[in-house]
């Protein structure tokens, strides 16, 4: 049995993120000592870390809380996990399809520059010039 310091030690989540999972029941409620100290088993160890690398995977708590639903799940059930993970790679790479806008956007910005600070700064201007990054420069 494990105290919830040595669950947050052997997973590296915060005491107070374990807290916020039980209560959103990803994590099942503790069993209390008599001091009323929560005491967890290797279940919930187990758990806690495939949440925290789902957490790693930027899955949303959702789609966590549906993972965990499908476990001991069966056949044509865990089609649900295998479209969780696709969506989640889909949403990935859109989100590294902005980041790179945003680097071409920043690129040009910082490039615009010449170092002469005898005028309005090019940087300032690009930035006052473009409000929003849309990848067409």
């Amino acid at each position: 049995m494990f105290s919830i310091g040595e669950m947050s030690r052997r997973t590296g989540v915060k005491v107070p993120t374990i807290r916020f999972y039980e209560e959103k029941g990803l994590l099942p409620q503790p069993g209390r000592t008599a001091g009323n100290q929560r005491r967890y088993d290797d279940t919930a160890l187990k758990r806690l870390n495939f949440i925290r690398h789902a957490r790693e995977l930027g899955l949303p708590l959702d789609d966590i809380s549906e993972l965990i639903s499908l476990e001991g799940a069966e056949g044509g059930e865990l089609d649900r996990a295998h479209s969780i993970a696709q969506n989640q790679r889909q949403r990935i790479r859109e989100r590294i399809a902005k980041l790179k806008k945003l680097e071409r956007e920043l690129t040009r910005i910082s490039t615009a520059c010449d170092g002469d600070h005898d005028h309005v700064c090019d940087v300032l201007r690009a930035l006052g010039d473009h409000g929003g990054c849309d990848g067409d420069h």
